[in-house]
């Protein structure tokens, strides 16, 4: 079957075609289609089957694919999945990794009983992140193998190698795509019906998910001894292909997307190729392209410069390694075509442009945000102290840093605002206001309200909750009906947890809240609750 597919889409669609029972996730670009995919074919099968009374078959059997609170959370909920024998699968972007980074390290020492598959989304050029880190280092530092496809066909096909591998060498396999390869579309060649789903079939050793230090030396052992065999693997698996140049003296060593800019540029002309789309790195390809008479290995790499750093200890040092690090290549960034060939001498000196210069198009708040009418009420109040601060978190309402706003000082990562807030605070800065949004707050801003309430800081959380997670396009918040039971249940005061209507008739009632709270000197959350209007349109049209 032929189907036109986001790379994110081959990835679920390979998931399902290999038996997939779970995915779990939280949405961030350029990683939320995966999961979206999944959950629109279930809805749809579902569907159906209600319409014609039918019920799941072996091989149909429903695939959880419920929205997580955060990263951690569905990687150690799909870690339980495979300890119970079944295939899952953990999508987030690569910030997320961090926020997963203890439960993923340690699943490469328990080892999975199931196949279980990690997608890391990276985002080069930070197009909708805080910085632009590589997910294979991930892969490197917690011992395992890792698979970087060049196109959406590989994006597929490898997702279903990696279910197998992982099944076959008992441990976790990360998946590491970027912007372009999740977001641009390509025919894909699909299996006519997936395998049917693993059986229930809890692990013999009741000691291996079981990580006291006797018992995770001797696992973190069996890893050690595993990594010859990764290697093999990677060398003979044929995802990684070296092809002798007629001019073997140059030599291209193309990892993952990388490899399609650099057909696509044309820049290779008689030089020895190695094309790396899984990881650890082939000893016996690199070592056949030096013996075959490379002095000049140009890395390109999507990222940052992961392998031509390893090629610097595996190559002898009269070989010089260029790319990324030595400005052969840009250093940060995407790589493109024209970015890969302006670097590189080519016969075709006036080889026609492909990139397309736009004017730049700040982004800024949808008209009839709530989160406008907040930061509104939000600033005329912080006018009324000397020294007011906001500290602000991902989400829509991080673009209220932008104008006509300019209303927050901090942006760090998911659920800063509000222990920075606290830090401020404990030194004595005042008032100290934290905005963050009813999805981050749930995915890792309770803890900090917390350490809040545990101490009575000073400080003023403003929820500004539109009912979802707004900026992935409107996924389930987890939060949802439940922020002031939570925030009172966390140990803030029930009468300085407050709710107010973000709408501009009631600019006045708001300030007075925000006022209230600022001026009472202890840890206070006032909840600006008002739907997304996108979300609202959507249902409007329904």
């Amino acid at each position: 079957m032929k189907q036109i597919l986001l790379g994110d889409e081959a990835i679920a669609q390979g998931a399902i075609d290999a038996g997939l029972s779970g995915v779990y996730a939280y949405p961030g670009t350029p990683s939320t289609e995966i999961t979206e995919y999944i959950q629109l074919l279930e809805s749809r099968k579902a569907k159906a089957e209600s319409a014609n009374g039918e019920k799941s078959t072996a091989d149909s059997k429903p695939i959880f694919c419920q929205w997580a609170t955060n990263e951690k959370t569905a990687m150690e909920a799909a870690l339980g999945m495979t300890y119970a024998g079944k295939r899952a699968l953990v999508c987030m972007k690569h910030v997320g990794m961090n926020v997963c980074a203890d439960a993923f390290v340690n699943s490469a020492i328990t080892g999975v009983n199931g196949g279980l598959v990690v997608v890391a989304a990276d985002d080069p050029s930070m197009h909708s992140s805080q910085n632009e880190q590589d997910s294979r280092f991930y892969a490197k530092f917690a011992l395992i193998p890792c698979f970087e496809p060049s196109n959406q066909q590989e994006a597929y096909d490898m997702t279903r190698q990696a279910f197998e591998l992982s099944e076959k060498l008992r441990v976790p396999v990360l998946m590491r795509v970027t912007t372009r390869m999740a977001h641009s579309r390509a025919m894909v060649e699909t299996a006519d019906a997936p395998q049917a789903q693993n059986e229930r079939n809890l692990p013999a050793n009741t000691q291996h998910f079981i990580l006291l230090p006797a018992f995770a030396k001797r696992n973190y052992a069996d890893l050690l001894a595993q990594q010859p065999e990764f290697v093999r693997l990677s060398e003979e698996c044929g995802n990684n292909s070296y092809t002798k140049g007629t001019d073997p003296k140059r030599a291209i060593v193309a990892c993952g997307i990388a490899y399609n800019y650099m057909q696509e540029a044309g820049v290779a002309q008689g030089a020895s190729v190695l094309k790396i789309t899984q990881y650890p790195l082939p000893v016996a390809l690199i070592n056949k392209m030096v013996e075959d008479g490379a002095e000049e290995i140009l890395v390109a790499e999507e990222g940052q410069p992961v392998v031509e750093e390893l090629l610097r200890g595996l190559v002898p040092s009269n070989v010089k390694i260029s790319g990324r690090l030595t400005g052969d290549l840009p250093r940060m960034g995407e790589l493109s075509p024209d970015r890969f060939a302006d670097r590189i001498q080519t016969a075709d000196a006036e080889r026609q442009k492909t990139e397309l210069v736009l004017p730049g198009r700040p982004p800024s708040m949808c008209q009839g945000c709530g989160h406008r009418d907040m930061y509104t009420a939000l600033n005329e109040v912080a006018r009324e102290y000397k020294e007011a601060r906001i500290f602000g978190d991902i989400g829509c309402y991080t673009l209220g840093a932008l104008s006509p706003f300019h209303a927050i000082h901090s942006c760090v990562e998911m659920g800063a605002s509000i222990t920075m807030a606290k830090g401020a605070a404990d030194a004595g800065q005042y008032p100290a206001f934290a905005v963050i949004g009813d999805s981050t707050f749930t995915h890792s801003g309770m803890t900090g309200l917390l350490d809040c309430a545990n101490c009575n800081a000073d400080v003023v959380v403003l929820i500004s909750d539109n009912l979802t997670t707004g900026m992935t396009g409107g996924q389930d918040s987890a939060g949802t009906g439940k922020l002031e039971r939570i925030c009172m249940a966390l140990g803030v005061a029930e009468e300085h947890v407050r709710t107010v209507v973000p709408l501009a008739k009631n600019m006045e009632e708001m300030k007075a809240v925000i006022r209230e709270e600022a001026n009472y000197h202890g840890t206070s959350v006032v909840i600006a609750r008002r739907e997304c209007i996108q979300t609202l349109k959507r249902k409007a049209r329904k």
